[in-house]
């Protein structure tokens, strides 16, 4: 049976410009707007990838305006690790990171190890094969957690 939508999810991986964008983008395609979704990463010193970007467009989510973020640039912009229901750590880096910074919050810290596409594959097509394979992780874990968005799970 597929849990609840949280009210507020923040998904985090190491950069916050591959996997944790193409988790955020497509959470608000499948489950819309009734839960706040955003990322971030344990740095922020690169910009959103351009082959996250292509796959998402695939299946219709846009990540191309996506600004990356870490964890530090959360806290500094204001928003506060207390005020989500739940952090899902894509990375073990993440996941350490998450686990360190919500230990006096309240909340759930999942860990969806999901594979890092980048540096895999020579040509463009197999980077892609390997960044559709992240992207389709993250996909069959929202699904399994919460159920098909066009099912009444949701």
């Amino acid at each position: 049976m597929a849990a609840p939508l949280p009210q507020s999810v923040l998904f985090c991986c190491d950069y916050n410009a591959v996997r944790s964008p193409m988790a955020e983008g497509i959470m608000k395609k499948l489950y819309g707007t009734g839960t706040y979704v955003q990322s971030a990463g344990v740095k922020s010193d690169q910009d959103i990838d351009g082959f996250s970007i292509a796959v998402c467009k695939e299946i219709g989510v846009e990540l191309s305006r996506h600004r990356v973020r870490s964890f530090d640039e959360m806290e500094q912009w204001g928003d506060d690790l207390g005020s989500f229901d739940m952090v899902v750590a894509l990375s073990p880096a993440s996941q350490r990171r998450a686990l360190e910074l919500t230990r006096i919050y309240h909340l759930d810290v999942l860990y969806w190890p999901i594979m890092d596409p980048t540096g895999l594959g020579e040509t463009r097509a197999a980077k892609m094969t390997a960044y559709r394979q992240s992207r389709d992780q993250i996909l069959a874990h929202m699904t399994e957690r919460w159920g098909d968005p066009r099912g009444e799970n949701t």
